[in-house]
Parts: C-alpha cells; sequence; structure tokens
C-alpha cells in the first residue's frame, strides 16, 4: 500500500483533529505541573501538565518526551499512555490529546520555558491550585492507575452554556 492509499486527502465533511500530548512527570509524591504564563492565549495563569504539538516526524510518544526535555530539561522513564481524549471545542478542527505519565528520579529543573513556570506539587496540594478546567477530574484518576492498566478514551465537549463535559467511554 502506498502513501496515495491512506486517504489522508479526504478530508471534506470530515472530522479533523490536531494531534497533542499532555505529560505528568512523578518524583516521589509529587507532581511537575506548569503555572501557565499570564501572556499566554491558552490557559493563562492556570496550571497544567507538559506538553504541546506532535510534529509531523514524531509518534505521540516521541512528542511526548520530546516536550518534557525541552520544557524541563529533563530525562525521564516509564513513560506510560494513560489516556486519549477527543476534544470538540466548538470549531471546525478538534484536538486529538494523548495523555501521559513519566517518571523522574530527579527533581532539578535544568530549563525554563517562555510558557509558564514549573513546579513540583505533592499530590495532596494538588486541588489547592487553579488548575485546567479538566484536570480536577482527570488528574486523580491518572494517579491512581496501575502500571498494566489500559488507558482510558474519553470524549470532551462544551455545553450551551460553555461549561466542560468530559465523558470517559464506559461511564454514563
Amino acid at each position: 500500500m502506498g502513501a496515495d492509499q491512506q486517504g489522508a486527502d479526504a478530508t471534506q465533511n470530515r472530522w479533523l483533529v490536531m494531534p497533542r500530548t499532555l505529560s505528568f512527570v512523578l518524583n516521589g509524591d509529587a507532581v511537575l505541573l506548569m503555572k501557565r504564563a499570564p501572556h499566554r492565549r491558552v490557559f493563562p495563569n492556570q496550571y497544567n501538565g507538559l506538553g504541546g504539538h506532535i510534529e509531523r516526524d514524531e509518534d505521540p510518544a516521541s512528542g511526548a518526551l520530546r516536550e518534557i526535555k525541552e520544557e524541563s530539561g529533563l530525562n525521564v522513564h516509564s513513560l506510560r499512555l494513560r489516556s486519549v481524549h477527543n476534544i470538540d471545542a466548538g470549531q471546525r478542527t478538534g484536538i486529538l490529546l494523548f495523555v501521559y505519565t513519566a517518571i523522574s528520579d530527579s527533581r532539578a529543573i535544568t530549563r525554563q520555558s517562555s510558557e509558564g513556570k514549573l513546579e513540583w506539587v505533592e499530590q495532596g496540594r494538588i486541588n489547592d491550585l487553579d488548575l485546567v478546567e479538566d484536570l480536577p477530574q482527570l488528574l486523580p484518576r491518572i494517579l491512581q492507575m496501575s502500571d498494566d492498566q489500559q488507558p482510558m478514551n474519553a470524549h470532551v465537549s462544551y455545553d450551551e452554556l460553555d461549561r466542560i463535559k468530559l465523558r470517559f467511554r464506559g461511564e454514563s
């Protein structure tokens, strides 16, 4: 099968998504979070994991590792896919988000990003922070997952009052 047979040009009347990663780096009982800079268009002043767009020549795991390295300088291991989210924010295109966890043996941040300030947060303090809107529902699930647990699947959308709706497969 050649590249032409993949059907990648059949985009008319199709749902198109931008692939992104979101990673939560763990060290002991702490999670590395980024407080997004106030000038950022997406989630200003809110806490989120590390991540970004997947490049054309990358698979999702490679993109996650690159983003972690670029944003923190950390070398991580035990990268695990925890969840895949199809995000419909009401635009013509959506986002396909691959959510990972990884382990760092060190808390020594060697890079700072213009995207925000990195902070190791003890898991018991996470809900005291101004988190990106889906993290209060997502993070507890991810942090409780066993190493052999299959990734979750979720659909994210917004209701008529612009409130997030996060639906995990297999749950009503």
